[in-house]
């Protein structure tokens, strides 16, 4: 019975897209589509600085740290000032020095449910790349990221992008990237406007999000 009736979907919908095409013989074909865009960086670009400068017009905060000490001292002001107490991480020990500010860390594995999520005050995370153009950071679920879900639910992100990971143009980090993996790409605080323009914030994920700049 089964077979039967996937048969009869199978040849009704070949039928349908058959009359589609019959109905849009005469259409002229669309045209070409352009790819002179810019692919490339522009010769000179500072990226590091102007990646900060891009995340700094999202309302984000970005600090720039050169040593390990630095980014101990910058990370334990950052989630002082923002009152976390409790961080969500992703499995492994990429981001075990987290353990050396004096918040309780939650590693996420097994993997927290939704509900469990939303009552930690704040997500850390690492990243695959990031763009100086646009200001965006963008994570594909590595090993210093997690699930896509650890980013959408807190209230607050501390990520930490390398020098060596941001790249120019958004070609850069699409030849970069691998298009089978779940992506994320965030440029700066999750916010919203409704038809009043209206600002609403952490709507679709953290409304405060802070980056550490290292290298």
């Amino acid at each position: 019975m089964k077979v039967e009736r996937y048969e009869a979907d199978h040849e009704a919908r070949t039928v349908i897209l058959d009359r589609l095409r019959t109905a849009l013989d005469d259409r002229p074909k669309p045209p070409p589509v352009r790819r002179a865009y810019r692919r490339e960086r522009p010769a000179g670009l500072d990226v590091v600085g102007r990646f900060a400068e891009r995340v700094a017009d999202y309302e984000a905060t970005v600090l720039r740290v050169d040593d390990a000490q630095d980014l101990l001292s910058a990370a334990s002001g950052l989630l002082r000032a923002a009152g976390v107490t409790r961080l969500v991480v992703p499995p492994g020990r990429r981001l075990a020095w987290l353990t050396r500010l004096g918040v309780e860390l939650v590693v996420d594995s097994p993997a927290l449910d939704n509900d469990a999520l939303g009552e930690i005050d704040a997500v850390a995370t690492g990243c695959a790349l990031a763009i100086a153009e646009t200001g965006t950071i963008v994570l594909d679920t590595g090993p210093d990221q997690g699930r896509r879900a650890l980013t959408l639910l807190p209230d607050y992100h501390l990520c930490l992008v390398r020098a060596d990971q941001i790249v120019g143009t958004v070609p850069e980090a699409i030849a970069r990237l691998d298009p089978r993996r779940p992506q994320t790409w965030i440029s700066g605080p999750s916010a919203t406007s409704d038809i009043e323009l209206q600002r609403v914030e952490g709507v679709h994920g953290p409304r405060t999000l802070h980056v550490l700049l290292t290298g």
